[in-house]
C-alpha cells in the first residue's frame, strides 16, 4: 500500500472513529444535557473510554487517567488507528506503577476531541452533519464534567485516584478542586494551574497556522472532502519543539544532515531535525481532526484554576482531603518546576497533604510520556502508600 493511500485509509477510519468508536461508548441523551462554562447545553452527547482490570466489590480501586493535548482513550492498549501501544503504558498495565491487576482503571477521549467524545467532528444530530465551529468552545472543566457523568454511569461515587500529565494534569487538578470529595487521592505531572502567556501564544501559532490553510474552508472542511493537513501539520510540528528539551534535541539531532554528505543550498529538509518534525506533522494529521486541535489548546489557554477563586489558587483546594502527589522535570521548559512549586504552595496554604518531587531528566516536558524509573519510582510509591490508607491490597510488580 502506498503512503498516500495509507493516509487516506486512516483519515477515513478517523472520521468513522469520531461518531462510533472502537472503544465503549456512554450516550446521553436531550434528556440529560450537559452544562458548558460558555452557558450553552450540550444534548445529546456521548462520551468513549476504555478500561482496564476489575472494579472491586467496594467500588474503591477505580483510577481514572485522564490525557494530555492530542491523547486519547487508549492509554495501555491498542490505538485502532496507528496500531502503536497505549501511549501510557509504561505508567498502566499489570505490574505496572498503576497496577491493573489491582485497580480499575478507565480513561476517557476528552470532551473536544476526536476518537468518539462529542467534539467538532462529531454528527451534530440536529442537522446531520458534522458541528464543525458550531460546538460550543470547550473548558478544562467541561472535559471534567463530562468524566464526572461517565463515573457516574458507572456507579462509582469515589475515585481511588486521578493522574494525568500536562493537559491531563490540569484536568487532576480541577477535579481535585471541583469534586474533592470524589477524589481519594490526586496525580498531576508536568502541568500547572493555568496556561501562561508563552503557552497561549504557543497555541495561537498552531491555530493560526490551521485557518490560514484554504481546505480549512472556515471550519467547514469535512463537510467539503477537504483537509487541511498542511495547517495541522505545521501546528504539530511546532508544538512537539516545545515538548522536546534542547539538550535531548542536541543529542538526538545535533546538525546531523538528512541522508547527504552536503548541504543542498535550498530549501529541502537538509537536517535530520527537519525531516523529523516534517514527519511528525504528517503522521499526526492521519489521526486528529484539526478542529479539534482549534477546540483543545483554547481549553488549555482558557484554564486558570486560581480564576474561580477571586484568584486565590489555596481556595481551589480549601478543606480538601484529597492526597497529593505532584511532579515535575528539570528539563521541562513548556511547564517548568516554577508552576508545580506554585500549587505545591497553594495546597500547603490549604494545610492539604502534598508531596512534591522535581525528577531529574534531560527529555524535556515529554518526559513524563517516556521511561524515566524516578517518575514510575514516585508514582508507584505514592499510589502503594495510598492505597495502604484505602484498605487496598498494595500492588506488587517491578519498576
Amino acid at each position: 500500500m502506498s503512503g498516500d493511500s495509507q493516509s487516506t485509509t486512516i483519515a477515513d477510519a478517523a472520521r468513522r472513529e469520531t461518531d462510533a468508536p472502537s472503544s465503549k461508548l456512554a450516550k446521553f441523551d436531550a434528556r440529560a444535557p450537559l452544562t458548558l462554562d460558555s452557558g450553552a447545553t450540550l444534548g445529546p452527547w456521548q462520551i468513549a473510554y476504555e478500561t482496564y482490570g476489575t472494579l472491586n466489590a467496594g467500588k474503591t480501586n477505580a483510577v481514572l487517567v485522564c490525557h494530555a493535548l492530542t491523547g486519547d482513550q487508549y492509554v495501555a492498549s491498542t490505538n485502532p488507528l496507528t496500531g502503536k501501544p497505549g501511549w501510557w503504558s509504561k505508567m498502566v498495565g499489570p505490574g505496572r506503577p498503576i497496577d491493573t491487576d489491582v485497580y480499575f482503571v478507565i480513561c476517557a477521549n476528552v470532551l473536544g476531541g476526536c476518537l468518539g467524545t462529542t467534539g467538532p467532528a462529531t454528527t451534530n444530530p440536529e442537522t446531520g452533519m458534522p458541528y464543525g465551529l458550531s460546538l460550543p468552545v470547550i473548558t478544562i472543566r467541561d472535559m471534567v464534567r463530562a468524566q464526572a457523568r461517565l463515573v457516574d454511569h458507572l456507579g462509582i461515587d469515589t475515585l481511588f485516584a486521578v493522574a494525568g500529565g500536562s493537559m491531563g494534569g490540569m484536568q487532576v487538578l480541577q477535579w481535585a478542586a471541583s469534586f474533592p470529595e470524589r477524589v481519594f487521592s490526586a496525580i498531576p505531572i508536568a502541568t500547572s494551574a493555568r496556561h501562561s502567556s508563552q503557552n497561549i501564544a504557543f497555541h495561537e501559532v498552531g491555530r493560526q497556522a490551521i485557518m490560514a490553510d484554504p481546505n480549512w474552508a472556515g471550519g467547514a472542511y469535512l463537510t467539503k472532502d477537504l483537509r487541511p493537513t498542511k495547517g495541522l501539520a505545521v501546528a504539530r510540528m511546532a508544538a512537539h519543539i516545545t515538548y522536546m528539551s534542547d539538550e535531548s534535541l542536541h543529542q538526538k539531532f545535533g546538525r546531523n544532515l538528512q541522508d547527504r554528505e552536503d548541504l543542498t543550498f535550498g530549501f529541502d529538509a537538509d537536517f535530520q531535525i527537519e525531516s523529523y518534525l516534517r514527519h511528525q506533522g504528517m503522521t499526526f494529521v492521519d489521526r486528529f481532526d484539526a478542529n479539534s486541535y482549534l477546540y483543545v489548546t483554547r481549553a488549555m489557554d482558557y484554564f486558570d484554576l486560581a480564576g474561580e477563586f477571586d484568584g486565590q489558587l489555596a481556595r481551589a483546594f480549601q478543606g480538601t482531603k484529597t492526597r497529593f502527589c505532584i511532579m515535575s522535570f528539570t528539563s521541562d521548559w513548556l511547564f517548568p518546576t516554577a508552576e508545580s512549586r506554585a500549587v505545591v504552595k497553594a495546597l500547603n496554604a490549604a494545610a492539604a497533604n502534598v508531596s512534591f518531587v522535581e525528577v531529574d531528566s534531560d527529555r524535556g516536558h515529554d518526559a513524563f510520556l517516556l521511561d524515566v524509573p524516578e517518575m514510575f519510582r514516585t508514582v508507584r510509591g505514592f499510589v502503594t502508600g495510598a492505597a495502604k490508607a484505602r484498605g487496598i491490597p498494595a500492588p506488587g510488580g517491578r519498576d
